[in-house]
């Protein structure tokens, strides 16, 4: 298990470097992100390359038993290459280059940039792809479209040549996108212009909106590649990038040319059980612990220190969060303060003076008690029965077309079904992960369902599967259509109902009870079923949709299919999925069950509260070494490891 921090040797007098190394040994952290922002440094004129500094830290760490993930500087190119190669440098929307004042400056389509990126890993990878203290490699920096990404010409070509390649001719674009209502439909593919970002005040189309996002998104992806396939040429150390929490860039597709899953975040104290979700995305998409690449230890900042406060113990919680569900690295951003520029109000582990802060002590003590169990998180596996899908294609479409107003898919997907199963083991899958490790999928706001996620589907369901699907599932094409023939592509008849009504209108002014006559908490949207080759499991009731459908069942070879129309309650879609929790606690708790060589839970308390854990037999507190049986108090942001006896 890593604990480690973001740190910028090239910003220090070597003998800070030396005290730092002191710093980092004397708390616990055994490794250190370190190069992504220091391209001027490795190469201070075109062609010439000084890596000597950056090799004498490298080397002083491994010296102490602390290890580097080395990153690659792409994120910021050094001014020397801007002059010489402007048409390197984004174009806004305006028009206009993008001010050489932060960073991610660089167009993704420019191949003079890819070249210059090349050379540099290219000379890093040879100098310090075999070196023992180098245990990964990051990719450039939290990349994304910023800005609606890059509106050059050869953005715009480019643009341009793919929605040919995707749609053949212009009136299958047009078709397909809608375009002859208002006559905008385009009379060739040179026509076409990119939509203007977000924010501003002209009506955009969804279709092209999505389009052109995805265009710059795989722009990125194939920019990672590059630099990855010359890595891999020279290290066998695993490789990655890190990555915001947004599925707006695929990390599926991000990541099927890498080897580690790496994210960023910044959740504020009070976020930590909304935190959790990400860790569990993250977990299924490689066979191998992910890493948490940055993470606040206090506060967040930029000229000025915002986020807001840490209560005691916050910080030792969220070390230990991301490593109690599967990850194998938790690194801080950033170690010390630095002592001017963009980000000198930013928290740290240690203050630009080189001394701790209160939150440093937690990190020490969370690095001293994983320390403890160590066999436990190494050799125990999580395995969960339940999925949730999180769709990339879906948070992409809908950014330009929400349907309800100011819907946000990642965060609907969270809270209305995620945060149900706080006490279970549950994977949030992309559509593209296989489904025949789980026994329960719940498929919400899928709008967009491709044949290939469809055909895997049904095989999986007729193979024993339970599909719990909507609501708002399937009711639009990739690129933003919607059906004309159903409101659905092909779920209401596989799901053998009739659709009467459809609010997508976000009140909750209506009600709904179970056959038994229990009432059934439903919110966000409604659709109203007529039973028709299926169950009724719930209905509507009151004068409006009173007798129609909310929940059908339907069984389909040894499996069945579950059709929502609404938003359930968190209890009621615990009672759809029919799998019992890890164990009863308190709804402050977090509960994660290792099981394989090395078998218990992880209980983790992630609001400031007190909350209990009732175990079912008698377990060893790893961290204190208690023998523990029955119900067992848990205070704020405890964190107990219970190995089964």
């Amino acid at each position: 298990m890593y604990i480690g921090a973001a740190y910028y040797p090239e910003l220090w007098k070597e003998n800070e470097v030396e005290k730092d190394v002191e710093r980092c040994k004397a708390y616990g952290i055994n490794a250190l992100r370190i190069g992504e922002f220091a391209w001027s440094k490795m190469e201070p004129r075109e062609g010439e390359y000084d890596f000597d500094w950056l090799e004498r830290a490298v080397d002083k760490l491994y010296e102490n038993g602390i290890y580097t993930v080395l990153c690659t500087p792409t994120c910021t190119p050094p001014r020397w290459l801007f002059n010489k190669y402007p048409d390197v440098v984004r174009v806004l929307s305006d028009g206009k280059r993008m001010p050489i004042a932060s960073r991610c400056h660089p167009c993704k389509s420019s191949l003079t940039m890819r070249k210059k990126n090349s050379e540099i890993v290219t000379e890093m990878a040879k100098r310090f792809g075999s070196h023992k203290g180098v245990i990964g490699w990051q990719i450039d920096n939290e990349l994304y479209a910023y800005d609606g990404g890059c509106y050059c010409e050869d953005c715009r070509r480019g643009f341009r040549k793919t929605m040919k390649e995707k749609y053949g001719d212009i009136d299958k674009l047009n078709e397909s996108w809608g375009m002859y209502r208002w006559s905008l439909n385009y009379l060739s593919f040179d026509d076409i212009e990119p939509p203007p970002p977000l924010g501003t005040s002209e009506w955009k189309h969804p279709s092209l909106e999505a389009e052109w996002l995805r265009y710059q998104l795989n722009l990125i992806i194939s920019y990672v590649k590059e630099q990855s396939d010359i890595l891999h040429g020279y290290t066998k150390a695993p490789v990655g990038t890190d990555m915001m929490p947004s599925n707006k860039l695929s990390y599926y597709d991000m990541n099927e040319n890498l080897d580690v899953v790496q994210f960023n975040h910044y959740g504020t104290a009070n976020m930590l059980f909304w935190d959790d979700c990400f860790y569990d995305f993250l977990r299924p998409i490689k066979d191998r612990p992910f890493w948490v690449t940055e993470t606040q230890v206090g506060w967040n900042g930029s000229e000025f220190a915002e986020c807001g406060y840490r209560p005691i113990g916050n910080c030792y919680a969220n070390t230990w969060l991301p490593i109690a569900l599967g990850g194998e690295m938790n690194m801080y951003w950033l170690f010390r303060t630095h002592p001017n520029g963009h980000e000198l109000a930013h928290g740290a582990v240690f203050n630009t003076a080189g001394r701790p802060y209160r939150v440093s002590e937690e990190v020490l003590k969370a690095s001293r008690d994983m320390d403890k169990c160590q066999a436990f998180l190494e050799k125990g596996k999580i395995k969960s029965d339940i999925a949730i899908h999180y769709s990339s294609v879906c948070e992409q479409n809908f950014q330009f077309a929400p349907i309800l107003k100011a819907f946000n898919y990642r965060v609907a997907v969270n809270e209305k079904f995620h945060a149900a199963f706080k006490h279970y083991n549950v994977d949030l899958i992309d559509t593209g992960h296989s489904l025949d490790s789980y026994k329960v999928v719940f498929s919400p706001f899928l709008a967009t369902i491709d044949k290939t996620t469809e055909e895997k589907i049904k095989a999986w369901v007729e193979n024993g599967g339970v599909w719990i699907a909507g609501p708002m599932s399937d009711i639009m094409t990739e690129c933003i259509s919607k059906y004309t023939d159903a409101p659905f592509s092909f779920l209401e008849e596989y799901a053998g109902v009739y659709t009467k009504y459809q609010k997508p209108i976000a009140n909750d002014v209506f009600r709904a009870v179970w056959n038994d006559g229990e009432e059934l908490g439903i919110s966000t949207c409604y659709d109203a079923f007529e039973a028709v080759d299926s169950e009724s499991l719930a209905k509507y009731d009151g004068d409006e949709f009173g007798g129609y459908s909310v929940v059908t069942e339907k069984k389909v070879g040894k499996g069945k299919v579950i059709m929502l129309g609404s938003v359930l309650s968190h209890e009621g879609l615990r009672r759809l999925a029919g799998i019992a929790p890890i164990a009863e606690a308190s709804g402050n708790i977090r509960l994660v069950e290792r099981s394989g060589e090395e078998n218990g839970i992880i209980a983790l308390e992630l609001r400031n509260e007190e909350g209990y854990i009732t175990l079912d037999g008698e377990y060893t507190e790893l961290l204190s070494g208690r023998v523990l049986n029955g119900k067992v108090s848990i205070a704020p942001y405890e964190v107990l490891v219970l190995k089964k006896i």
